[in-house]
Protein backbone atom coordinates (compact mmCIF):
# COMPACT_ATOMS: atom_id res chain seq x y z
CA UNK A 1 0.00 0.00 0.00
CA UNK A 2 1.30 3.43 -0.92
CA UNK A 3 1.53 5.66 2.14
CA UNK A 4 3.22 8.88 3.12
CA UNK A 5 5.88 6.89 4.97
CA UNK A 6 6.77 4.92 1.84
CA UNK A 7 7.20 8.20 -0.06
CA UNK A 8 9.48 9.58 2.68
CA UNK A 9 11.44 6.34 2.77
CA UNK A 10 11.87 6.30 -1.02
CA UNK A 11 13.15 9.88 -1.05
CA UNK A 12 15.53 9.08 1.81
CA UNK A 13 16.89 6.09 -0.10
CA UNK A 14 17.29 8.22 -3.24
CA UNK A 15 19.23 10.90 -1.34
CA UNK A 16 21.43 8.19 0.16
CA UNK A 17 22.14 6.84 -3.31
CA UNK A 18 23.09 10.28 -4.62
CA UNK A 19 25.43 10.89 -1.69
CA UNK A 20 27.14 7.53 -2.10
CA UNK A 21 27.84 7.91 -5.84
CA UNK A 22 31.54 8.16 -6.51
CA UNK A 23 32.28 10.64 -9.24
CA UNK A 24 35.73 9.28 -10.06
CA UNK A 25 34.82 5.59 -10.05
CA UNK A 26 31.29 5.50 -11.42
CA UNK A 27 30.23 8.71 -13.13
CA UNK A 28 33.42 9.29 -15.12
CA UNK A 29 33.00 5.89 -16.86
CA UNK A 30 29.89 7.21 -18.55
CA UNK A 31 31.18 10.69 -19.36
CA UNK A 32 29.58 12.35 -16.33
CA UNK A 33 32.80 13.12 -14.47
CA UNK A 34 34.31 16.40 -13.43
CA UNK A 35 36.34 16.73 -16.62
CA UNK A 36 33.24 16.62 -18.84
CA UNK A 37 32.01 19.95 -17.50
CA UNK A 38 33.95 22.39 -19.69
CA UNK A 39 32.04 25.54 -20.41
CA UNK A 40 32.91 29.06 -21.41
CA UNK A 41 31.91 32.24 -19.66
CA UNK A 42 28.37 33.35 -20.49
CA UNK A 43 27.41 30.12 -22.23
CA UNK A 44 24.18 28.49 -21.11
CA UNK A 45 24.70 25.39 -19.03
CA UNK A 46 23.58 22.09 -20.47
CA UNK A 47 21.16 19.74 -18.78
CA UNK A 48 23.99 17.33 -18.08
CA UNK A 49 26.02 20.04 -16.33
CA UNK A 50 23.00 21.09 -14.27
CA UNK A 51 22.39 17.50 -13.14
CA UNK A 52 26.07 17.14 -12.17
CA UNK A 53 25.87 20.38 -10.23
CA UNK A 54 22.72 19.15 -8.47
CA UNK A 55 24.44 15.87 -7.52
CA UNK A 56 27.47 17.73 -6.16
CA UNK A 57 25.35 20.17 -4.17
CA UNK A 58 23.21 17.38 -2.70
CA UNK A 59 26.37 15.53 -1.74
CA UNK A 60 27.79 18.65 -0.09
CA UNK A 61 24.73 19.94 1.72
CA UNK A 62 22.81 16.79 2.65
CA UNK A 63 25.56 14.63 4.16
CA UNK A 64 25.14 15.57 7.82
CA UNK A 65 21.32 15.85 7.84
CA UNK A 66 21.08 12.46 6.13
CA UNK A 67 22.92 10.83 9.02
CA UNK A 68 20.27 12.02 11.45
CA UNK A 69 17.39 11.22 9.09
CA UNK A 70 18.73 7.69 8.64
CA UNK A 71 18.97 7.23 12.42
CA UNK A 72 15.37 8.41 12.82
CA UNK A 73 14.20 6.10 10.03
CA UNK A 74 16.01 3.12 11.58
CA UNK A 75 14.53 3.80 15.01
CA UNK A 76 11.08 4.23 13.47
CA UNK A 77 11.42 0.91 11.61
CA UNK A 78 12.65 -0.87 14.74
CA UNK A 79 9.79 0.40 16.88
CA UNK A 80 6.92 0.08 14.42
CA UNK A 81 8.18 -2.65 12.12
Amino acid sequence: MFTLWSLVEASLLFLNAVCVLSEERFLSKYGWGMSSQVQGFGEPTSTKAQILLLVRSIRTVAKIPLIFLNIIAIIFKLLLG
